[in-house]
């Protein structure tokens, strides 16, 4: 059988028609428009705090419906309503502080990046197997805006909402990349059945080799999900070790409470001191690693004497190591940095955050920013600077990995802990200046999917919640509620084999990369013929 590319004509067959300049035909030109828009919206319903990972496939297959043999100019806008209906309300978090002009500045921002994928689309979209180039470029779409522009930012990418979804297992074989390229081309599969279901209803014609494509496009995903469970193991390897996760809770929600950093140190310290009465009781089996927050002690402790004081009296109290959450000034430089505070021998060892947040905790251009608005300068009065190397403690015989906060985001970060040595993984972090938005689940879908990737158990120690306990096939134990103090205490396998996933790295993505400049130059290329034989 042969297969033919479908024309921007043959597309537009499936759109109602009307009479040319009736208000009706105006109309029907907005549909595509609103389908990518609408698209995008059913897309981020997809993603936590809600478990409906299963709406990603819809939304890809009408996404690929209103691209499908179009232009790329087509493309360009089309993919971008679709990246803003899915960013606005994904990453509205990032405006609950510092008002809507952020928020709406980053979508802007990082919906050009689904655009222009959006406009690569229209022109693989002609080819043979259509799906897989094009959820290929997808893929490359995210591995671009992961690494720029500032270091890039990987929030919303298709993995992180499949946290719940049957697709997961498939993070232990590549990564998020594998995981998100089989989610879009199920997607993208499905779209192609429906199309030549009506295609074949109309001229009962029915294209076997595109037909096969467009099954295999939906059914290997699902097959590899269901195959990559051998993958996923709550075996302990190493043993196990009993964590502690302290959740103190702040003052009150907000950027406020930055200025409240004693208060927070203080809560952190209390709520320690509470849970070594309870082991002392026997009510509580006593921890052998006990894990802080991310900006648990904004106090430095080794530049004010009280700080020092009251960590080691909590250590101390507690017998056992803790994982401190500190802002640390050393030769000039701030460093958000995680203390080893040893009850014996005090702070021994330290992690200093290598993915710093732009605008959070450094301000990029900060001079230009300052000339338009001298407001914006003093948000990030100075900037923090980074960690160069992975940051692994010895707690207790436990090697525990750490990834601050916005660090389980970036594949690298999290990979090279375990590459290092980690057993189990702490994401410590600070929400509290979210409030209660949909950021923290997002955060700990994240974890979640981390888990399973590398086969960890992963801990998430949060100042005002969630906290959680995830286990290494991803399934949450235990969790805090938000804006609580509490602690978790659980017995966890400690593990030290690794995944495929683990061992081949950034290679999955480098190939799929590849796969879509491939599809992209294929269809470039077969352009180019086609308008030179038409010159002819």
């Amino acid at each position: 059988m042969t297969v033919t590319a479908t024309s921007v004509d043959e597309s537009d067959q499936l759109e109602p028609k009307a009479a040319p300049g009736s208000r009706l035909t105006r109309l029907v030109r907005l549909v595509p428009a609103a389908v990518a828009a609408l698209s995008g919206v059913l897309l981020y319903v997809s993603f936590p705090p809600r478990t409906l990972w299963w709406l990603a496939l819809p939304a890809f297959a009408c996404f690929g419906w209103v691209l499908r043999g179009r232009s790329w100019k087509a493309g360009l806008g089309l993919g971008y309503l679709f990246g803003l209906g899915f960013l606005l309300p994904l990453l509205v978090w990032t405006g609950v502080e510092v008002g809507p002009g952020p928020w709406i500045a980053l979508v802007v921002v990082e919906a050009i990046f689904v655009a222009l994928v959006g406009a690569a689309i229209t022109a693989v979209s002609k080819l043979p197997a259509w799906p897989l180039w094009a959820a290929a470029l997808w893929i490359a779409g995210e591995a671009v805006r992961a690494r720029a522009p500032f270091h890039g930012f990987p929030w919303g990418k298709i993995a992180f909402g499949q946290a719940d979804g049957v697709f997961l297992p498939l993070a232990a074989v590549g990564g998020t990349p594998v995981l998100g390229f089989a989610v879009v081309l199920c997607g993208f599969g499905l779209c192609e059945i429906v199309r030549l279901a009506l295609e074949s209803r109309q001229t009962r014609v029915v294209r076997r080799s595109a037909a096969t494509v467009a099954l295999l496009s939906v059914a290997v995903p699902v097959v590899g999900a269901l195959a990559a469970r051998g993958l996923v193991s709550d075996k302990a390897e190493d043993g196990t070790t009993t964590v502690a996760v302290i959740q103190g809770n702040v003052p009150r929600a907000g950027l406020e409470f930055n200025a409240q950093r004693r208060a927070v140190l203080d809560y952190h310290v209390k709520e320690t001191l509470r849970l070594a009465a309870k082991v002392k009781a026997g009510k509580v089996a006593k921890p052998d690693v006990v894990l802080w927050p991310e900006n648990s002690s904004d106090v430095d402790p080794f530049a004010d004497a009280q700080a020092y004081t009251d960590i080691d009296e909590a250590a101390k109290a507690i017998g056992a190591p803790i994982s401190v959450g500190g802002v640390v000034e050393r030769d000039g430089k701030l460093y958000n940095e995680q203390i080893l505070w040893d009850p014996v021998k005090g702070p021994t060892d330290t992690y200093d955050k290598r993915q710093i947040q732009p605008f959070g905790e450094y301000l990029p251009m900060r001079s230009l920013l300052g000339a338009i608005n001298k407001n914006w300068t003093t948000m990030v009065r100075q900037d923090f600077s980074r960690g160069t190397k992975p940051g692994v403690f010895t707690m207790n015989g436990a090697k525990i990995g750490l990834v601050t906060c916005y660090e389980a985001a970036f594949d690298w970060a999290v990979r090279s802990e375990v590459t290092d040595g980690a057993q189990l993984i702490s994401v410590p972090s600070n929400n509290a200046t979210f409030d209660r938005s949909e950021m923290t689940y997002q955060q700990l879908a994240m974890s979640r999917v981390r888990a399973v990737e590398h086969s960890r158990t992963v801990t998430v120690p949060v100042t005002s919640g969630v906290s959680a306990i995830i286990m290494p096939d991803g399934k949450i134990t235990q969790k805090t509620g938000m804006f609580v103090a509490d602690s978790l205490v659980q017995k966890v396998p400690l593990r030290s084999s690794e995944t495929p996933a683990t061992k081949l790295g950034i290679l999955p993505e480098m190939v799929l990369v590849l796969i879509a400049a491939g599809g992209l130059g294929w269809a470039v290329a077969a352009g180019v013929r086609g308008r030179r034989a038409g010159d002819v």
